[in-house]
């Protein structure tokens, strides 16, 4: 009985291990390279706060470059804002989009049904993976992040590095049940791509613009990397609303991919 137990879940990660490998060795090496750089960068009379200086303020406003001379903001700009941010984004895409639009172009998903699965269950196991591996990089992150914390100067707490991994997390899960959703909607992998890649560049956009004047900061609260990042988890702690407004939406975006395929013919 328990080789039954959850069957496309177990298939789903035995599959995908080798890019799991490779994602988590970009996130480990990212922190490796930028973590370790932060003693002799970071200070307010540091050569970074020099270099910062010259920097156009609207572009330091872009990247959430004011606070970077501190280990909070050094972190959170360089790596989970930015090279950290990207790197989710693309596996998250990448894994959502194949989950039911990638299966059902090359002819797998309907071969899948015809086994007796519910496609109910299909989206459920299928997610359920992708949340795993999703969930997997950014414990991986917090992980290495606390490793380097005293090494690099940091001075981060372990509770608001916990509070930015959730976040991290959620934009992950947003981008990629976005794109699990359009792809039981489209069955179209161009459509699944396009919208999980598409709401993670909008809301990035949306929060740059924000950051730009205070007549625009409304912008921030639309955001999803807003609802992440706009309040600074890594030195403020966590952000409920913006966290309930990650997760919430990523939960109705799988329950629009059940509703959507079970609707759907597939052969058709």
């Amino acid at each position: 009985m328990r080789s039954n137990l959850l069957p496309l879940f177990r298939r789903s990660l035995g599959d995908s291990w080798r890019s799991l490998i490779g994602w988590s060795a970009g996130v480990a090496g990212a922190l490796f390279l930028y973590l370790p750089l932060f003693p002799s960068l970071g200070g307010s009379e540091s050569q970074m706060a020099k270099l910062i200086s010259t920097l156009p303020p609207q572009l330091v406003r872009t990247l959430n470059y004011g606070n970077i001379t501190t280990g909070a903001g050094y972190t959170e700009s360089t790596f989970y804002g930015l090279i950290g941010f990207l790197l989710i984004t693309i596996a998250a895409v990448a894994w959502g989009t194949a989950a039911i639009a990638g299966d059902e172009e090359n002819g797998s998903l309907e071969l899948t049904l015809a086994h007796g699965v519910s496609r109910q269950q299909l989206v459920l196991e299928r997610m359920l993976a992708i949340a795993v591996r999703l969930a997997w990089l950014a414990l991986l992150s917090a992980l290495i992040v606390l490793a380097l914390n005293a090494p690099s100067e940091l001075h981060l707490t372990v509770a608001n590095e916990a509070a930015t991994a959730a976040a991290y997390l959620g934009l992950g899960l947003l981008a990629a049940t976005f794109a699990l959703a359009v792809g039981a909607l489209t069955g179209r992998r161009i459509y699944a791509t396009s919208a999980g890649a598409g709401i993670a560049v909008l809301g990035y956009v949306l929060n740059a613009v924000g950051n730009q004047t205070q007549s625009l900061d409304w912008l921030r609260d639309i955001s999803p990397y807003g609802w992440a990042f706009h309040h600074t988890p890594l030195t403020n702690g966590a952000d409920w609303g913006g966290l309930g407004l990650l997760y919430g939406f990523s939960i109705l975006f799988v329950i629009v991919a059940v509703i959507a395929l079970r609707r759907r013919d597939i052969a058709g």
